[in-house]
């Protein structure tokens, strides 16, 4: 994943955080009880934004765990000296030459003669 999605979601979660804290004590200013300000439009959705944040947040990691993981592999792959590319072709071979019941094209039967082209 981009670095920018990552730092943009982090962005987003500190302003979220940021904007939830102010206007749950705006709300306390005024007088309410802490279940009217959970229930409150505008808190239940600052708190929403937060969890698409956090969510996101972790699939960027588990995407860049993964990219990781493959970079990993493929470097060992490298450094074991074998070319998986050309044995696999090999196999591919093999098993297309060796089916069973496979049967043999025929020739194309010749179109017969028609009506000669009129002139």
């Amino acid at each position: 994943m981009d670095i920018r999605a990552k730092i943009n979601m982090e962005n987003k979660k500190k302003s979220a955080l940021k904007n939830l804290d102010a206007h749950r004590a705006f709300l306390k200013e005024k007088g309410l009880k802490n279940d009217e300000i959970k229930k409150n439009v505008i808190v239940r959705k600052l708190k929403a934004e937060v969890r698409k944040a956090d969510f996101r947040l972790t699939r960027i990691a588990d995407q860049e765990k993964q990219d990781l993981d493959l970079a990993q592999a493929k470097a060992e792959k490298l450094a074991s000296g074998k070319n998986p590319k050309e044995e696999s072709k090999k196999e591919a071979k093999v098993e297309v030459q060796g089916k069973k019941g496979e049967k043999e094209k025929s020739e194309k039967k010749t179109k017969p003669e028609g009506k000669k082209d009129k002139k």
